[in-house]
């Protein structure tokens, strides 16, 4: 079998292939003095505190000691996560991190008046504020959540209780990442090998089934033990979200969750839509799938083993390095000599350690790197994982780099967008590139899972949370029962008669998925893929312009809504027309492979 790299302590691996955090803080210590002086940066703000009526100066100057505090808090708080999720045993960075995120808390209830106080002000006031050249887009979007901003005293206490409403989520990855232990598997030689989160993925590739077999049911077993208190903390995380919708005067969860980004709500349904309309597609795909592996009954953990056997390909980091160079081209000398930094100036935190977070992302603030933290394993997969993190950091980079700081981050919407035409353009290099017809199959098996796991699995994933959040509402129970009931039949309607229904464990498969902490994110993944789909063709075709405003877009950050940000990219996603684009070279390349494997 391929190497499962087993994950050692921290201290006994290469720093070299560690991210370097010393250029937030080179040093704890300065860590921790500016955490214990951080309080006095508040007191900056409060002689501006019911005095905005004085001026649209006034308001202008209470802005600025906001954005500042805004990014000292920021640096403090990427510092601390970044060393807590290297190590999430080290107690000394669980502290650091409780701290951090107690501060998020505390500044956010210290601010909470600024923007009900705006909000106040005379219509010739805001609307004033809203054509100003460098905080116009601001105060725009400010009046835009008019109705939905509550007055000052209860905004105070609505922060205030921020770390309250979002300890769902951190007892969670607290469950996840620290106290959730596996059963290791055996292989078919009798070595046991350390089921971690970082090696589940690779053993579900695995061409030994009993291997995958026993991944799969060794990993549900650990959820299976705790799934009542996961039901219990995932009931309490979608009440929390109802709760500040109803409070807010939003219909719903999902539009307030929408609101946030200025997105319809309509590009949602019409993605629930498209989706539901494709699942034939998805169907032809997942029994040619079980034609291909000589299965009478495919179960869950058969849809990740390539087609082909185990992968033809291995990439070391190093390979993967410069894979991604070569993949990224189309976008340009400067875009690569940028993304250079990522290598050579310690952005990256490339293999899995003991305690270290699982999975994978980007991560920084506007006077930090854009980190990525992996949990390599040398995989194909790997690879996508990389160029993916890699979108997200460049986004942030080029942000950061053309953009002041009230503009200097880009919203949830536009950032799975990024990354996913780093995939599209892997996949567009490696299908240009690679003659072997083995290799071949695999890449094009490679893609499609790649449609199955973003395009029809996370919007799967959006409807169970749809469900949730309805379910909720109307004052109906999420208990483990109910909830592993509709996740079953909800993911027999999207896998149909391919997957055998007896085998009942995926219905847990819910309480393992932490983005349903992150309240309506991951729509966002396969509106974002299918975006990315119609970026990545103009810009390998070549097509005049396309590389121009792909960058443009990278360089928006939030200086305008993100559905105008696209639509000046070349995708307007108030329309379905991307989204049959994605399904449509879903099905060609479908096409191909079956004729290869015939």
């Amino acid at each position: 079998m391929s190497e499962i790299k087993e994950a050692q302590a921290r201290e006994a691996m290469d720093p070299a292939y560690q991210w370097d955090l010393s250029s937030i803080y080179a040093q704890d210590e300065d860590f921790e003095k500016d955490l214990a002086n951080f309080s006095q940066h508040l007191d900056r703000l409060a002689p501006y505190q019911r005095q905005l009526h004085e001026g649209e100066d006034q308001v202008i100057s209470a802005l600025e000691v906001l954005l500042e505090i805004s990014r000292q808090l920021e640096r403090l708080y990427v510092y601390a996560h970044l060393k807590h999720d290297q190590d999430t045993t080290n107690a000394k960075y669980l502290d650091y991190n409780n701290k951090a995120s107690g501060l998020l808390t505390e500044v956010s209830s210290a601010l909470s008046w600024f923007e009900p106080e705006v909000l106040a002000l005379p219509d010739d006031s805001l609307d004033r504020l809203a054509e100003r050249e460098d905080y116009g887009q601001f105060f725009k979007e400010l009046r835009d959540q008019k109705a939905h901003v509550l007055d000052p005293d209860l905004e105070k206490a609505l922060a205030a209780a921020g770390e309250i409403f979002s300890s769902p989520g951190r007892i969670f990855s607290m469950i996840n990442n620290a106290d959730l232990t596996f059963d290791p598997v055996e292989a078919a030689d009798g070595q046991k090998i350390s089921l971690t989160h970082g090696s589940y993925g690779r053993l579900l590739e695995h061409s030994d089934r009993n291997l995958r077999r026993q991944a799969f049911h060794n990993l549900y077993q650990g959820y299976e033990g705790l799934i009542h208190t996961l039901a219990e903390n995932m009931s309490n995380n979608v009440k929390s979200h109802n709760y500040k919708a109803k409070l807010r005067h939003y219909d719903s969860a999902r539009e307030a969750a929408l609101a946030q980004n200025h997105i319809p709500v309509a590009v949602y349904e019409r993605l629930v839509e498209k989706v539901n309309d494709h699942l034939g597609d998805f169907h032809d795909y997942l029994n040619f799938r079980k034609d291909q592996l000589g299965l009478k009954k495919m179960q869950m953990y058969d849809l990740y083993t390539p087609l082909a056997g185990e992968a033809p390909i291995r990439f070391t980091f190093e390979e993967a390095k410069d894979l991604t160079r070569k993949a990224l081209a189309p976008l340009g000398q400067a875009y690569l000599a940028d993304l250079e930094q990522a290598f050579e100036e310690g952005w990256i935190d490339v293999y899995e350690n003991i305690g270290k977070r699982s999975g994978a992302y980007s991560s920084g603030a506007y006077d930090t790197k854009p980190y990525v933290l992996l949990n390599w394993q040398d995989s194909l997969n790997d690879v996508y994982t990389l160029v993916h993190e890699l979108g997200h950091s460049m986004h942030s980079y080029y942000t950061r780099k053309h953009q002041p700081y009230v503009y200097g981050d880009y919203s949830i919407f536009l950032a799975e967008i990024a990354s996913t035409t780093n995939e599209n353009l892997l996949t567009e290099y490696l299908l240009a590139t690679v003659e072997d017809t083995e290799t071949r199959i695999y890449i094009l098996n490679q893609y499609l899972d790649s449609v199955k796991g973003t395009l029809f699995r996370q919007t799967q994933f959006a409807e169970f949370e749809q469900w949730m959040h309805e379910e909720a509402a109307a004052g109906r129970s999420l208990t483990a029962e109910t909830l592993n009931q509709a996740y079953f039949e909800l993911n027999q309607r999207y896998y149909g008669s391919a997957v055998d229904p007896e085998d009942k464990t995926i219905a847990m498969e819910w309480a393992r998925i932490p983005h349903f902490y992150y309240n309506f994110y991951v729509y966002q993944y396969a509106t974002g893929f299918s975006a990315a789909n119609r970026l990545a063709e103009r810009i390998s075709r070549g097509e005049e312009g396309a590389v121009s405003a792909y960058l443009s877009y990278l360089s928006a950050g939030s200086s305008d809504y993100p559905i105008q940000v696209m639509q000046r990219a070349g995708v307007d996603m108030t329309q379905g027309d991307y989204l049959d684009s994605a399904f449509d070279q879903f099905k060609t390349r479908l096409q191909e492979l079956k004729q290869l494997m015939a």
